[in-house]
């Protein structure tokens, strides 16, 4: 996996400030919404959030994760075995790095923190992660396209 620096990046930003404004909004709610869907096991919901042939790259599985059907099943998997030990997971993210690019996609770059609390038990941090993203617009609403983690335990 390879990740991208921000003096690396070429940022293209929308010529005006509302402009931006309000693709930043856009971007905020849109990963606020699917955060949500994930957390709360909508997984199919959650897949839908991603185009028909994405691509989803964790370091704790040996390959990427490719289309929805294979990131319903594999966050399936994960709600199933979160719901059978009785612990939730919550993903907070933020720190929103927004780039308009060339091509019509949307780069961004965030900080995401999960935290686990089991059943009666403290929550804690489970994880410290950055996302980098590629979004694009399908009918006028945001999907990722690609999405590569990194885990700052594993850097």
């Amino acid at each position: 996996m390879t990740t991208q620096s921000t003096t690396a990046r070429a940022a293209v930003r929308p010529r005006d400030a509302e402009a931006f404004g309000a693709l930043y909004a856009q971007v905020q709610q849109f990963y606020a919404h699917q955060m949500q869907l994930l957390d709360f096991g909508e997984c199919e919901r959650w897949a839908a959030t991603f185009t028909e042939d994405a691509t989803f790259e964790v370091p704790t599985l040996p390959e990427p994760v490719v289309g929805r059907p294979a990131l319903a099943a594999a966050t399936g998997r994960t709600a199933a075995q979160l719901a059978a030990s009785g612990t939730r997971h919550r993903h907070f993210i933020g720190m929103f790095d927004v780039s308009e690019q060339p091509d019509d996609t949307v780069r961004v770059r965030s900080y995401a923190i999960v935290y686990t609390s089991p059943a009666g038990g403290e929550s804690q941090v489970h994880r410290v992660c950055v996302c980098d993203d590629v979004l694009v617009r399908v009918v006028g609403e945001l999907r990722v396209a690609s999405r590569v983690v990194t885990r700052d335990d594993l850097a």
